[in-house]
């Protein structure tokens, strides 16, 4: 079969994904069955897969439901707590001292404390955190969605205490053959990823400045009242400024410290920057911007099933300080349990259920329930409690509330998280062809040439999509950004820190992230909407760093020691 036929084939589940979801608008519980069945069939027809990898590779992805599902819980559960206590509408009452103007609190809520939560747990969790959050005050859900997804973009690459760089392009580039060159250039794999780390800050410093204008100027123009871009450029000072705020000290702390405190110390800086000149009203515009009534709202805008209890209970006041508490006991929890030097990740990781072999295939499939955020956010849902004095048949309440919305999200995710698994896993075949994702990446490689730093982004927005992962997208790809770049004599770590971005940006398309996010909140069914939407923020990250790449490498002349000594050594 030639590549041009393997690739044709690898991309038609995505293509029918697309044509589903966003062209045709089915319900993503109604399309993800379809587009399972057809990667499992090609991977098994064209491919020469077994049954038995196609079967393993999809209790491989059940085993990643189960935790994904256990997130989407936990978030819940921790919101349901805080509005059975009071907690929300103190939550809601400090922001009106600070600002009543939704476009500030998507700056603070979303980009900002969203940045904090990606740089310490990653994996989706700053949507399944901060979506609930914004409906609780006051958003649309669809909205919240929306912006919950554009969190994952820019702190991405350093999300999790900088997984994506420590382990998926240190991983993917783990070969014995990589670690020979580097030994030939005198460089060591430390060296080799802070080159990888400093050139990704700097593509995302100059790209992601103005992501929270994006997210201003998208909430204004589709959940408006007057449907208006204008009205969201209106605050571009405040929103470049909150930017700035995040994207100085990100870079910054990536040149000095590396890859795992980049987000993590970027957001809590520009936290503390923003809400300090916000409460100044510095750089705000004169008028105040929000919502319709809720009255107004257009169907899909709202929550298909309520998700939140009715109200809080009378007489329940909290104060200020000790309804945030909650949230920043999850990210300090989160951050100890991430931080290697502590060792408290590594112990609680020793609990663990796996299945190793899995059907006698060289698949493996487990789950670290003590090491998911689900646990820590469980843990301060109990702490919360405690501190809240909340009666444990509220709390028994609030758990029945928040476990009935996983009905929907779970029977979505069965399918859509196994069908990533067989292509990631369709590398093992009887047809001696590289992996379904390979495939379309060689296609791009064998056509693009010389300009491939312009590809090299979307290969890693590719590998996001369809894994829902900027660490899995850079272990799949990593070595081949590598490849490309060394047939080309061009840096391969900027080459590799494109794919490392573009699978960032990647991340706001992943479908099975959209319907964790969409769950968190009660809405089903509105998949494609939320994706043409986020194709928005996505596409214009994947032009920018395109056009950066190119001039790096061909008009700056960027270039690394690796390179230049594999090109002396020629």
């Amino acid at each position: 079969m030639n590549l041009d036929l393997q690739a044709l084939l690898a991309v038609a589940p995505i293509a029918l994904a697309a044509v589903l979801l966003v062209g045709l608008r089915l319900p993503a519980r109604l399309a993800m069955p379809l587009v399972y069945l057809a990667a499992a069939g090609i991977a098994l027809a064209a491919w020469g897969v077994s049954w038995v990898r196609v079967a393993a590779s999809t209790i491989q992805g059940l085993f990643i439901t189960f935790d994904i599902l256990l997130i989407i819980f936990g978030a819940l559960a921790l919101l349901n707590t805080l509005e059975r206590t009071g907690a929300v509408t103190a939550i809601r009452r400090s922001f009106r001292d600070i600002s009543d103007d939704r476009r500030v609190q998507v700056v603070i809520v979303a980009w900002l404390f969203g940045s904090f939560i990606e740089g310490a747990a990653g994996f989706g969790t700053p949507a399944a955190v901060v979506a609930p959050l914004l409906v609780a005050l006051g958003f649309p859900p669809a909205c919240a969605v929306m912006v919950g997804m554009m969190i994952q973009s820019t702190a991405v690459t350093f999300g999790a205490i900088g997984t994506p760089i420590l382990i998926g392009v240190s991983g993917g580039l783990g070969s014995e053959a990589f670690a020979s060159q580097l030994a030939a250039a005198h460089l060591s794999p430390g060296d080799y990823l802070r080159l990888v780390t400093v050139r990704a800050a700097a593509l995302h410093a100059i790209t992601g400045t103005v992501m929270p204008t994006l997210m201003v100027m998208m909430m204004t123009r589709f959940f408006g009242r007057n449907r208006s871009w204008t009205e969201g450029l209106s605050v571009l000072p405040f929103a470049i400024f909150g930017g700035l705020a995040f994207t100085v000290p990100y870079v910054c702390v990536a040149f000095a410290l590396g890859a795992e405190f980049p987000s993590l110390l970027g957001a809590l800086a520009g936290l503390a920057i923003v809400t300090f000149a916000a409460k100044r009203r510095f750089l705000l515009p004169s008028d105040s911007w929000t919502f319709a009534h809720e009255d107004e709202w257009p169907g899909s805008w709202r929550a298909s099933r309520e998700t939140r209890p009715l109200g809080t209970p009378a007489g329940r006041t909290v104060p200020v300080w000790l309804a945030w508490l909650p949230y920043l006991l999850v990210g300090a929890l989160l951050l100890v349990t991430r931080m290697p030097q502590l060792g408290i990740g590594a112990a609680l990781k020793t609990v663990k259920v796996q299945w190793a072999g899995v059907l006698g295939t060289n698949i493996s499939a487990s789950s670290t329930p003590l090491y998911l955020p689900a646990a820590v956010l469980l843990l301060v849902v109990a702490a919360t409690a405690l501190l809240h004095r909340l009666p444990a048949r509220q709390l028994a309440r609030a758990l029945g509330d928040s476990s009935r919305v996983l009905v929907g999200a779970g029977f979505v995710l069965v399918f859509t998280v196994p069908m990533v698994r067989v292509y990631i896993n369709s590398d093992l075949n009887s047809a001696s062809l590289p992996g379904m994702p390979i495939a379309m990446a060689e296609w791009v490689a064998a056509h693009v040439g010389r300009v491939w730093p312009a590809f090299a982004g979307v290969i890693g927005a590719l590998g996001a999509f369809i894994a829902g992962s900027n660490t899995v997208s850079n272990l799949m790809f990593s070595q081949f950004q590598f490849g490309v770049a060394a047939r080309l004599g061009v840096s391969g770590a900027m080459v590799v820190a494109l794919q490392a971005v573009g699978a960032a940006a990647g991340n706001m398309i992943a479908i099975h992230n959209v319907v964790a996010a969409s769950a968190t909140v009660g809405l089903l069914d509105q998949e494609g909407s939320t994706l043409r939407k986020t194709a928005l923020p996505t596409l214009y990250y994947l032009v920018v760093i395109a056009l950066l790449g190119l001039v790096a490498i061909y008009v700056l002349g960027i270039n690394d020691p690796l390179t230049a000594a594999m090109r002396a050594g020629q």
